[in-house]
């Protein structure tokens, strides 16, 4: 991939599991420029997998995101490749010995990039798919006199137990193969990757999404061609890289730090940012009724579930009519 982005060096870091993450990088991308008055930054975190490119269909042109009126700031989630992972890091931390990080881990470092390095003190929008929606509502509950709004888009305040479950399946599927060595491979696990691959694709869509020939949309003819595309998408990626933010997803939860200390509902009133949370109808694992319960609790938010067949890929950027429900949605959020 193209060295088309930045890095902030950001020393070592101290992390939630009393390990420390050492000399840390966090790499970003922004996109448009910063007007003069300073209010209209954009913060959108990348998701499971996910590199800056990979959200770059949300800001496209003519979209809610439009580069030419908003500064977007995409910073690279840890363990994705490019941020600190097992596949870059030193070798005291390279590999099965990178150390846990969490999403508060990942935000906390966030802010730093925005705060000290960009010098923004005000966001307008933080917002994100997947687990960047769970960064999302990390900022708003972590920061809210710095955020004005977040739109989390399928996905949760905190990582539910089915879905905790879901992904355990993933990995099992990974680690199965022999080749995987418990992380210290000497070549890529193709025969794991592959098998992570085909079960994902058994989740990030729904039943619906196959049963009406969606993935055709795609340029996918055959649910064969719908897996192998799957299985591609996760051959391009690092297997200890894969696990690392698998991780980091199953133990998500804006409360787990020491500013709630384990209090969920305290963690959820603390956003006071507006908030319209966007969880896809038929998504598999992350659900509406999370998101329902959630935003109960939620002092100025909305639940707008997109209407959709497409899962939970509903939010990834691709299927065109999802995409003008979710502008509408950023839309309303940016006024």
């Amino acid at each position: 991939m193209a060295d088309d982005y930045e890095v902030f060096a950001l020393g070592d870091v101290a992390l939630q599991s009393g390990a420390t993450l050492r000399d840390a990088r966090l790499a970003y991308k922004t996109y448009g420029r910063l007007n003069p008055a300073s209010d209209n930054v954009v913060v959108m975190p990348t998701f499971y997998g996910a590199r800056h490119p990979d959200v770059e269909l949300m800001m496209a042109d003519g979209r809610a995101l439009d580069p030419r009126r908003y500064f977007v700031i995409v910073p690279n989630m840890f363990g994705n490749g490019l941020s600190s992972s097992p596949s870059n890091s030193p070798a005291a931390q390279a590999q099965a010995q990178f150390p846990r990080v969490t999403l508060h881990d990942n935000v906390m470092c966030q802010h730093r990039l925005v705060r000290e390095h960009l010098g923004i003190s005000r966001i307008r929008l933080v917002v994100g798919f997947s687990m960047g929606a769970q960064q999302a509502f990390h900022w708003g509950a972590l920061f809210p006199d710095m955020v004005d709004a977040i739109v989390p888009i399928c996905g949760t305040a905190r990582t539910s137990p089915h879905n905790f479950v879901f992904l355990d399946g993933v990995k099992a599927a990974m680690c199965a193969d022999a080749a995987f060595k418990d992380g210290w491979y000497d070549a890529p696990p193709e025969t794991g990757l592959r098998a992570f691959g085909r079960v994902y694709a058994g989740w990030v869509y729904s039943q619906d999404f196959y049963r009406e020939r969606e993935h055709v949309k795609m340029g996918l003819e055959t649910v064969e061609d719908v897996m192998r595309s799957s299985e591609a998408r996760y051959l391009q990626r690092d297997a200890n890289d894969l696990l690392a933010m698998l991780w980091t997803w199953q133990h998500a939860d804006i409360s787990r730090n020491e500013v709630f200390n384990g209090d969920f509902a305290a963690a959820l009133r603390a956003i006071r940012a507006r908030a319209i949370v966007m969880p896809a109808t038929t998504d598999l694992y992350f659900r509406v009724r999370d998101n329902e319960l959630e935003v109960a609790q939620m002092p100025n938010a909305e639940l707008r579930p997109i209407p959709t067949i497409w899962g939970h890929a509903a939010g990834r950027g691709l299927n065109p009519a999802d995409n003008v429900f979710i502008d509408q949605g950023l839309r309303d959020a940016l006024q």
